[in-house]
């Protein structure tokens, strides 16, 4: 009974191991899925596969994280597969077994919630985060919280095709910003154009990075050319303005209710001689 603890244990750790770089690794700046699938990799030793791990390999303090997991994860799987063998081959007779599956069902399924709990992860990540601030010379931040991504906004890779309304044209004749589009930026090839000017023209084959909401986003990224694409652009850039303008009254009423807040009076000073 004592070995089926102790695997317990081992798979908490491990869970935790895993919750804990894939937190680090996200406030570095990679998705929640990038960072969780490295973060797996480099535990279990499987290896990195995807083009995405050169980003990994290529920063310091992300590199730094992933040979620590590396080195707890290829320690603790010996340990957790003997662990796993002894707390069986002791068992004293079938019900002993099977009370030992029971313990270590209902202590999975455990650690599956816990896995699962956004609020284990909200205060995971603050402590984190004021770890990698406190001895990292890395600016940590969410950026899935900074852009409200997962909300209303999110933030695409498009590959451009030759049939894209997008394609071939310059981002000045584009007016993406006008349907509340930002572009961050384009991959082309081993180049990256980092926060592109108007005159900058999107070839097939492009990545462009996109910022705006999902909806938009998702549209745009199937645009086809022609009238078709030009009437939806009409139509987005109709739907923005609506948006910008809820924004703005939302803003002032907000601005408004600030300014009506009393101010905080300052008490008197204490030898301040009182008014005749």
């Amino acid at each position: 009974m004592i070995a089926a603890f102790v695997l317990l244990v081992l798979l908490s750790v491990f869970v935790l191991i895993v919750r804990i770089s894939t937190t680090a690794l996200v406030l570095t700046g990679l998705s929640q899925e990038l960072a969780l699938l490295q973060a797996v990799s480099a535990f279990t030793g499987v290896g990195f596969t995807t083009r995405e791990s050169e980003f990994i390999v290529n920063h310091p303090v992300r590199r730094r994280i992933l040979i620590i997991v590396m080195i707890l994860g290829n320690a603790g799987f010996v340990t957790a597969a003997s662990t796993f063998f002894l707390s069986f081959t002791d068992a004293a007779d079938a019900l002993d077994g099977a009370e030992r599956v029971a313990l270590l069902g209902i202590g999975s399924a455990g650690l599956w919630y816990v896995a699962k709990s956004r609020t284990f992860d909200r205060h995971l990540s603050s402590i984190i985060g004021w770890a990698l601030r406190r001895w990292t010379r890395l600016h940590a931040f969410d950026f899935v919280e900074l852009l409200d991504v997962g909300g209303k906004y999110t933030v695409r890779l498009v590959k451009v095709r030759p049939e894209d309304w997008i394609a071939g044209k310059r981002l000045d004749e584009l007016n993406l910003f006008e349907e509340g589009v930002t572009v961050l930026g384009i991959h082309r090839g081993d180049l990256y154009l980092g926060l592109p000017r108007g005159e900058t023209r999107i070839e097939p084959g492009d990545r462009v990075v996109l910022y705006g909401r999902t909806d938009r986003l998702s549209e745009l990224e199937h645009r086809a050319t022609g009238a078709a694409g030009q009437q939806a652009h009409k139509l987005a850039v109709e739907a923005a303005q609506r948006e910008f303008a809820l924004q703005r009254a939302e803003e002032q009423e907000s601005h408004a209710a600030a300014s009506a807040q009393p101010a905080t009076s300052q008490p008197e000073h204490p030898n301040q001689p009182a008014d005749d």
